[in-house]
């Protein structure tokens, strides 16, 4: 069995894309998967298949991946194998219409579902690269909004590529101020009516209802310089997708500018992921990942999601 139309939520990490995959998940005809970038992570550059033995390998000690419970049927190439994930997906939530989200590689997935639905979320990039240094994953301003560059990139090219009735953009700031409005309009264009079952997550995660004083917090919780770090590199993007700028004199973002942000994101990276995983543990995968010993790589990696998983608790 083949999923022609799933629809999936695409954008860059920390835009509201948990929140909104709650908010579907709990609509009585919709079951969304979480992070689904297993299904395109490892194609190549060229659009080019995986090697299925290495693909089974690399899901081995995927932590996102285990977590999800899904089987692996070794009978199907891949389009078959990672549609058939998502198959797995509706018939455990026994609903009719089954989604996922993707904020990597993303442009891959209409190879593999041409007719797929897209739901764009867009969040100001200043708020993006203040969450993303909270995660560990920048060290700073700088770095902290190039996932936010790729992936609106990615989705302006991509966007390029579908029909009207394919796609949908959705800001995170109107979801948050006027959650109703915002699901309604999403709803109508995968076309199911509303459900206020839809606020039900707040009931079972920990993520509560929608608070219009997280809107904006990059105002408040930066320092006038880590905007203007910011806003060097993505003015243009701020106000081509409508967002104002701060009012803040640009940064002249010399090669001693990049090199300093470049060594100190670094740095604050490191140190986050020692404090997070033991310092042992985090030499363990610097020296397996260096000298190429996949095996112990691999328990290395399970160390790790281990690690993760309490975490996220």
């Amino acid at each position: 069995m083949n999923i022609t139309t799933p629809i999936f939520l695409v954008g860059a990490e920390r835009s509201g894309t948990t929140l909104l995959r709650l908010m579907l998940d709990h609509h009585p005809k919709m079951a969304f998967n979480y992070e689904f970038e297993f299904a395109v992570d490892q194609i190549d550059a060229a659009g080019n298949w995986p090697n299925l033995p290495t693909y089974y390998e690399y899901l081995a000690y995927h932590r996102i991946f285990l977590n999800t419970g899904f089987g692996i049927d070794h009978s199907l190439d891949y389009p078959a194998l990672v549609n058939n994930f998502l198959l797995q997906k509706q018939k455990r939530d026994n609903k009719p219409i089954v989604g996922a989200t993707v904020h990597h590689k993303f442009h891959h997935l209409i190879k593999i579902w041409p007719k797929a639905k897209f739901i764009h979320i867009l969040r100001d990039g200043r708020d993006v690269a203040r969450s993303n240094i909270m995660m560990g994953w920048a060290g700073n301003m700088f770095t902290g909004v190039e996932l936010w560059i790729i992936a609106e990139r990615l989705w302006q090219k991509l966007s390029t590529q579908l029909a009207p009735e394919q796609h949908i953009t959705i800001r995170y700031e109107e979801l948050i101020q006027n959650p109703e409005k915002v699901l309604t309009q999403i709803c109508d264009f995968i076309g199911v009516a509303f459900d206020k079952a839809m606020f039900d997550y707040a009931q079972h995660t920990t993520y509560s209802l929608p608070d219009p004083k997280i809107v904006e917090r990059w105002r408040k919780q930066l320092t006038n310089y880590e905007i203007q770090l910011a806003e060097s590199k993505i003015a243009t993007l701020l106000t081509e997708r409508g967002y104002p700028l701060s009012g803040l004199p640009l940064l002249k973002i010399t090669a001693w500018l990049r090199w300093r942000m470049y060594i100190q994101n670094r740095w604050r990276k490191r140190l986050f992921r020692i404090r997070r995983y033991s310092l042992g543990l985090y030499l363990q995968e610097v020296l397996s990942r260096r000298l190429h010993l996949k095996s112990w790589q691999k328990r290395v990696k399970l160390r790790i999601s281990a690690c993760e998983r309490q975490y996220l608790k």
